[in-house]
């Protein structure tokens, strides 16, 4: 096995049936590193002091902030709810029990139709969230480093066979074992892709075509920090002493494999929520609950969701992102 997938390219844009994907070597390999993922992620977690939780599937309201992508509605009993499309207003409010939590939470979210091709996208995914109270987002950054080279060392570790079937040379990692993960603010990213000719407007995200270029450039992951305010939605929280600057950030994989993890500091103050989802287009009547336990008082708290499908195809060097799922669903194609 190991001789003909290293041998084989994997060049496929679209998904085959599910008996010839779940019969595929490669599929095989690339969910025997992901349960590895877990396994690893799980384990640095609890080591840290984080309670996994169980993530609700629905709920009358979702994270507003996902770019282009549009929210599935459901009956609930007569009353319109939603699909998760990310748990973090639940991880918010989950710090009122505990003071670090994660959750390895299903997402769902249909996205522009275009993104079917793009090799990172797809429709329902997951993501290992994880929150802290009290935490700043230089705490978060350290963590999400922390994890993701334990993860890395184990799958290194107990996916030898599997990462060398799919022709994987762990020596690609050596940079993110040994040397910190850089950090450039979000002006520092546009000023570089200007200066590479590349149109990226300083008032929004860093477009996926940026990621790549910028990507394609460094050795290891890197953060970018410092969105400009009006680029993401309301739970992503203002500087106190930068204002229209977000104390967030995006990890991004290197060698073109774009974007595995978002978080930063949290909004949590009843009157600065209500004025961000304001400001940001967002009806603070549909998000009841959430503000009604905000008036009463949320917790101070940063965090990130990581992606688990895109971490898995970047360890395994995958050309596409719907090779590292069982049972893929591409936008606009219909599949089980």
């Amino acid at each position: 096995m190991t001789a003909s997938l290293a041998t084989q390219p994997v060049i496929a844009k679209l998904p085959p049936g599910p008996r010839a994907h779940l019969l595929s070597p490669v599929t095989q390999a690339a969910l025997r590193i992901q349960n590895g993922i877990a396994v690893a992620s799980r384990e640095y977690l609890a080591a840290h002091g984080y309670l996994e939780l169980q993530p609700p599937v629905i709920g009358p309201v979702t994270d507003p902030g996902v770019r282009g992508a549009k929210q599935i509605d459901v009956d609930f009993y007569g009353h319109k709810y939603k699909l998760m499309t990310s748990v973090i207003l639940y991880k918010q409010a989950s710090l009122l029990a505990f003071e670090k939590i994660f959750y390895l939470a299903p997402n769902v979210r249909l996205e522009p139709l275009e993104t079917a091709a793009t090799g990172r996208h797809l429709v329902e995914f997951h993501q290992l969230d994880v929150e802290a109270r009290g935490a700043s987002r230089e705490q978060i950054l350290e963590e999400l480093q922390g994890l993701l080279r334990h993860v890395v060392e184990h799958v290194v570790r107990e996916a030898s066979t599997d990462l060398a079937a799919l022709g994987r040379d762990p020596e690609v990692f050596a940079p993110l074992l040994h040397r910190d993960f850089e950090r450039m603010s979000h002006r520092e990213a546009v000023a570089r892709l200007q200066s590479l000719l590349h149109r990226q407007s300083p008032d929004a995200e860093i477009d996926w075509a940026g990621e790549k270029l910028i990507s394609e450039r460094t050795d290891r992951p890197f953060f970018i920090v410092d969105y400009p305010k009006g680029s993401r939605g309301f739970t992503d929280g203002e500087s106190r002493v930068e204002p229209g600057v977000l104390r967030n950030f995006d990890l991004i994989a290197p060698a073109g494999f774009g974007e595995l993890a978002s978080g930063g500091e949290r909004e949590y103050e009843y009157r600065r929520l209500v004025e961000r989802m304001r400001e940001t287009g967002e009806n603070p009547a549909k998000y009841a609950w959430y503000l009604e336990v905000a008036k009463e008082g949320l917790p101070a708290s940063a965090g990130f969701g990581l992606g688990l499908e895109r971490l898995t195809r970047y360890l395994a060097g995958l050309d596409a992102v719907w090779q590292a799922t069982a049972y893929p669903k591409l936008p606009g194609i219909a599949a089980p």
